[in-house]
């Protein structure tokens, strides 16, 4: 688990490119007071070293006083970003918007009043081409302030077009705003506690989506009221399995940035996003074709110039990315390739130690130790699963408990019995605590619980027995996010015929495949 300073300035300092590096160097020594030159030998110095630590900071850096310290720490921070600010992104509307904005109140004060609107005018022109709601209302405001206080003569009825400008503005982002928050609750829903696990659960979601969701907004028809009722609609089926609904929101949220390209640049993560969950989707329903489709073109878009612009969107773009190519060897049942895809991941997971969140790093864990797992190596399985449950589990209690049982099942395949009984009232308590044990997963730790004090060569009709009460909750609306997690018929099938689990799960694909472009 990659170890995170806690200083937020070591942490900017480290995600610095090195173009942004000597800009910063060179920004501060046009002003080389006395102060400057030591937050650079402060910059040095934390650049140096792998993990911040203060003592060893003042001890190797005498002249750097304790008691100076953190004013020091501050001034450089401050600079830091005002170097970066002038490293301007011509691309980034944002910039672009607030840099008008700057100029038409620099303009306004020295009483240029007319000049200043037309910048305004033109910050409006450039908020509405690119649905910059905010700005455009800020224009709006700006428009009202002059036309309040000053006789400016720009055309009659001016006061009226305003008003209704920004009455409809405010509308607007009402309607945003609701369908927004809804968004994000619904996916702080996903985090905290993964799918729906019983009707209770189904009917509680159900009731606040409907509570929450404004009147009429499948009918709006602005870029982001459309973007956030199609985020909503995604995370609304996710949760409740409605594999689906999940889809076509997916398929929508995503249409959305093709009908206007030019939004793939204001707004990369949303379209990354959205690229991530119409992968998923594919992959739950087994689009197989369709998933290598839109692999291909969020490959592409990964190697875009937009998404290699900042730090941020070639972290994003690769997390989704490589977690789409893993599920593609999950799908097909190449797991032993997919192995080739680890030393890569890790070695990003590394390097972008200072921007990956927590969650994402969870979720790769867990999906490599699957990898290990369909290809035989339970060692490497374990190895990767101990660094989850080792983890404090704060979030993601769905990846939390299936980390748990898949060790526990890893450590059954080995042989290790003299622990296994332990294991499986930690595994059973833990589950419970976390409200989920389902009767799948009770099902499994029962049979573990009978099975590993028999003798290994007479427990088939064991397995079989086991395969065949399970294979019905693959279709039960509450009982099949088990299998979402992991593949328990596979696995009991392999132990039947005493095979590679992706052996199992490569056999049913090319059957499914033949049946495709058959038509039988």
């Amino acid at each position: 688990m990659p170890n995170r300073s806690q200083d937020e300035l070591f942490q900017l300092i480290h995600t610095l490119e090195k173009a942004e590096k000597r800009n910063f160097k060179l920004f501060v020594r046009r002003n080389a007071a006395s102060e400057e030159m030591k937050i650079i030998q402060l910059f040095d110095a934390m650049e140096r070293m792998e993990q911040y630590d203060e003592e060893l900071l003042l001890r190797r850096h005498p002249e750097i006083r304790k008691a100076q310290l953190s004013n020091l720490k501050a001034h450089l921070y401050r600079q830091i970003l005002a170097s970066l600010r002038i490293l301007r992104d011509e691309e980034n509307i944002d910039i672009r918007l607030h840099e008008q904005f700057d100029h038409a109140r620099i303009l306004y004060n020295k009483g240029l009043y007319q000049h200043s609107l037309k910048i305004l005018s033109r910050i409006k022109e450039l908020a509405k081409t690119y649905h910059q709601i905010t700005y455009w209302l800020q224009a709006l405001v700006f428009e009202k302030k002059i036309e309040t206080l000053h006789i400016t003569r720009s055309f009659e009825d001016r006061a009226e077009q305003l008003s209704r400008e920004v009455e409809a503005l405010d509308d607007r982002l009402v309607n945003i705003g609701r369908l927004s928050n809804l968004a994000l609750q619904l996916y702080g829903w996903y985090i905290r506690s993964g799918l729906t696990r019983d009707p209770e659960e189904e009917r509680s979601v159900k009731e606040f989506f409907d509570a929450h969701m404004p009147v009429g907004a499948a009918l709006y028809e602005g870029f982001y009221e459309r973007l956030y009722y199609y985020q909503c609609m995604t995370w609304y089926g996710f949760i409740r399995q409605d594999l689906l609904l999940y889809y076509r929101s997916c398929k929508r949220w995503v249409d959305v940035f093709r009908k206007e390209p030019a939004m793939r640049r204001v707004e990369a993560p949303q379209y990354i996003k959205g690229m991530h969950n119409l992968l998923h989707a594919h992959f739950m329903l087994r689009n197989r074709d369709h998933f290598i489709e839109c692999l291909a073109e969020f490959e592409s878009f990964h190697l875009s110039d937009i998404a290699q612009s900042n730090a941020n969107l070639r972290v994003q773009s690769f997390v989704y990315l490589y977690i789409a190519k893993i599920n593609r060897h999950f799908m097909e049942g190449t797991f032993s390739e997919g192995i080739a895809l680890v030393p890569e991941i890790e070695e990003r997971i590394e390097a972008y130690e200072q921007q990956l969140d927590r969650h994402r790093i969870l979720v790769f864990y867990y999906k490599i130790a699957c990898l290990y797992f369909g290809s035989g190596d339970r060692d490497k399985t374990i190895t990767y699963l101990n660094q989850i449950i080792h983890w404090k589990a704060d979030l993601r209690a769905d990846v939390q408990c299936y980390a748990r049982l898949l060790h526990l099942i890893a450590h059954y395949e080995l042989g290790n019995y003299e622990i296994l009984e332990s294991l499986i009232k930690s595994v059973y308590r833990f589950m419970v605590r976390m409200k989920h044990l389902s009767v799948v997963e009770q099902a499994i730790l029962e049979f573990l619980q009978r099975s590993f004090h028999k003798d290994p060569r007479q427990l088939k009709p064991d397995f079989e027995a086991l395969r065949d009460r399970l294979m019905p909750f693959e279709q039960d609306a509450h009982e099949r996010r088990s299998f979402m997690y992991l593949d328990f018929v596979s696995w009991l099938e392999s132990r039947i015929r005493e095979v590679p689990v992706q052996e199992i799960i490569r056999e049913r694909f090319l059957a499914t495949e033949r049946k495709v472009h058959t038509g039988h």
